[in-house]
């Protein structure tokens, strides 16, 4: 940031370029300058201190995804206490239904045009690597739920805790404690270097294809033989446990049943890699097996030493 001005303070429409740009230091700075105006929107709006601190974490969140959305950089201001003011109206409507804090509805309350979706927002933003950096900070109970609600469609309580094999209040308690740590980290944020998650996420996306590519052609033991541990252990949809010996022969089963799995989503952690693929029955038996899969690896020393598999339920 110091560049940007080196004889003085930056300006906020430079902040806001620089943010754009892939700065997260520059958007904590703002949100760090701009707080007491976005408190006071919160206190006003909820009357309650805590749920006011509450807001101004989720506030951080949704200026995070939505920075690059700013017409006007010199409005910095005024944008940043709207966003407040739409999180607290989120808030107090989900009071009165479902107590529990959601970015993406937040998201939604002030949607105008161009991509929602997490993953595309914070790629069309620049500040990927920042948000991962982040996330693998987070202990990995709240890291797993974080990438399921955020970055796949796994995105329901009931469906996270069934992947988890947690209670949903869990799932809800780990989504907030989450939230106000990442909050926190964005208005802490130094200029500090972060881990290339493109580059991580195009190596297990890579890898996913491999695997997918070598399990329709019968090869898939020799494919997970490449970066999965000997000894791993496999956590079926039914709660049964196998080792990995079982995995190609379950595949092959639904591949002779005409069965094929299609790839649609990848996301990657240092420790957690996350798989999504569409299973397509055969027209004669459409309903051999259900319509998708999410695989769950877990990471030792960069090979898969568990992986758990969820049916999600048919939305």
């Amino acid at each position: 940031m110091a560049d940007l001005l080196p004889t003085g303070m930056p300006r906020d429409s430079e902040l806001v370029r620089a943010a754009c740009g892939g700065d997260a230091g520059c958007l904590g700075l703002l949100l760090a300058r701009h707080r007491a105006g976005m408190y006071a929107v919160a206190l006003a709006l909820l009357g309650h201190s805590q749920d006011a601190e509450d807001a101004l974490q989720e506030a951080a969140l949704v200026a995070l995804r939505r920075i690059g959305d700013i017409r006007d950089p010199e409005a910095v201001g005024p944008w940043l206490r709207m966003v407040v003011r739409n999180v607290c109206r989120s808030q107090l409507r989900r009071m009165r239904a479902v107590p529990v804090a959601d970015v993406a509805e937040a998201v939604a309350s002030d949607r105008s045009d161009g991509p929602t979706d997490p993953a595309e927002v914070l790629d069309r933003h620049a500040l990927r690597d920042w948000v991962w950096s982040a996330l693998e900070d987070l202990p990995p109970g709240q890291r797993l739920v974080s990438m399921l609600r955020y970055f796949t469609d796994v995105t329901s309580y009931e469906d996270i805790a069934a992947l988890c094999a947690t209670p949903v209040g869990t799932v809800r308690s780990r989504l907030h404690q989450a939230r106000a740590k990442l909050a926190e980290a964005l208005l802490n944020s130094a200029d500090r270097a972060h881990d290339d998650a493109t580059a991580l996420s195009a190596l297990h996306l890579r890898l996913a294809d491999e695997t997918i590519a070598s399990a329709h052609r019968g090869q898939l033991a020799s494919a997970l033989s490449e970066w999965w541990s000997p000894q791993a252990d496999v956590t079926w949809p039914t709660g049964r446990h196998t080792g990995i010996d079982y995995l190609p022969t379950a595949f092959d089963h639904d591949l002779s049943d005409g069965v094929r799995h299609e790839l649609l989503n990848v996301v990657a952690s240092r420790e957690v890699v996350i798989w999504e693929a569409a299973m397509h029955n055969p027209p004669e038996d459409p309903f051999h097996c259900p319509p998708g899969v999410v695989w769950v690896h877990f990471l030792d020393r960069g090979r898969v030493g568990r992986v758990r598999l969820y049916h999600p339920r048919h939305r």
